[in-house]
């Protein structure tokens, strides 16, 4: 795909070809496992891409913030799950409270006080908002063992919550070699989490994990539903996971190289394009082999990032690309450069057709 003329540099683009089958693939997979559909939507924050989320036939979507909750209940969305181990204060209470009234809505927990404090702040719109408590399957992060799911449950239901069931992220599936034991131990965890609230009195109808490395993984016989979100655009991280291909990579962002760096002998020859950062974002895990890549030119490495530069090291045998040149680059982590920009350029076929706004950009509480 050409860089259409009218796009400046630098830019997001989101090839509309790609992104819709991205969207039709993974629904139908997980339609065919028997599974619900809930992407997270912190990946994108487009009410556009939401729309055809649920069109797909998402059951509805994730969020990680009230903010976005907002947004998207805003942008028409009826059904929205907050994966996050909110601490209720009286102003989130009180969003949530309006939120509940107009939306099916849910939202995690992991203790027995914030559970206590959930249901408090909400008071009589407790009936109204569900709770499903967060499991730790491996990720160390948020989330209780699975033993301790029902203490959690007895917490809510006490608080006036309606208890709706358990979630997992099995975070620990972003690293090669990962992703189907993270997928495996997910399964495990929802498994136990659901035992321990069965004895406490309580039915875990939803089982929601699945994070887009272990969505594909995961099977009917624990999770009830999965919550991938990087599957609509790709990245350079599921790349080298290999949970996509080249072809599946809808977002990238437009670069123009502006200057050659001299380098001695023997050694890449290196040069900067003016992507840095602050589009890019600055996520590189250990094991990634650079800060990103470079869609048409896979050998090469970006070596380097500043706020506006980035270093590319040229392991090509052909030409270096000239100064003023137009490439694409593959963000490492798609979520992070979503939130760093306003709006997106919409491509179909090498011609911009629409621009997007990022709704949810910067709805962090």
């Amino acid at each position: 795909m050409t860089i259409p003329r009218e796009v400046d540099t630098p830019d997001i683009l989101i090839d509309l070809d790609i992104l819709e089958r991205n969207i039709t693939r993974m629904a139908a997979a997980v339609r065919e496992k028997g599974l619900a559909l809930r992407p997270h939507a912190k990946t994108h924050k487009i009410a556009e891409i939401a729309a055809r989320q649920m069109a797909a036939g998402a059951a509805g979507l994730t969020v990680a913030t009230i903010g976005e909750a907002e947004v998207f209940a805003a942008a028409g969305v009826d059904d929205l799950f907050i994966a996050y181990p909110l601490w209720s204060s009286p102003q989130k209470a009180e969003r949530l409270r309006r939120l509940a009234a107009t939306v099916k809505i849910a939202v995690g927990v992991d203790s027995a006080a914030g559970a206590s404090m959930l249901g408090n702040g909400l008071g009589s719109a407790a009936a109204n908002v569900s709770v499903l408590v967060e499991i730790d399957s491996g990720h160390h992060r948020s989330g209780v063992s699975p033993e301790a799911a029902s203490v959690v449950a007895a917490a809510a239901s006490r608080a006036g919550l309606h208890v709706a069931g358990v979630f997992t992220f099995p975070g620990h599936s972003y690293a090669p070699g990962m992703p189907a034991s993270a997928a495996a131990q997910e399964q495990q965890a929802l498994r136990q989490a659901a035992e321990s609230l069965a004895a406490a009195g309580f039915e875990a109808v939803r089982r929601s994990g699945g994070s887009t490395p272990t969505a594909l993984l995961t099977d009917g016989s624990a999770a009830t539903e999965v919550r991938p979100g990087v599957y609509v655009f790709g990245d350079a991280q599921q790349l080298e996971l290999g949970r996509c291909a080249v072809e599946d990579i809808a977002l990238t962002v437009a670069a123009t190289v502006v200057s050659h760096h001299v380098t001695a002998p023997g050694t890449p020859a290196r040069f900067i394009i003016d992507a840095g950062s602050k589009i890019l974002g600055s996520d590189r895990p250990a094991w990634a082999s650079g800060f990103g890549r470079l869609m048409d030119h896979p050998t090469a490495r970006i070596t380097a990032l500043s706020e506006h530069h980035a270093t590319v090291e040229w392991q090509d045998s052909g030409a270096l690309p000239g100064l003023g040149d137009r490439l694409r680059v593959i963000p490492n982590h798609v979520c992070l450069a979503i939130n760093l920009v306003d709006d997106v350029a919409v491509i179909r076929r090498g011609a911009l057709v629409d621009r997007w706004a990022v709704a949810a950009r910067g709805k962090n509480k």
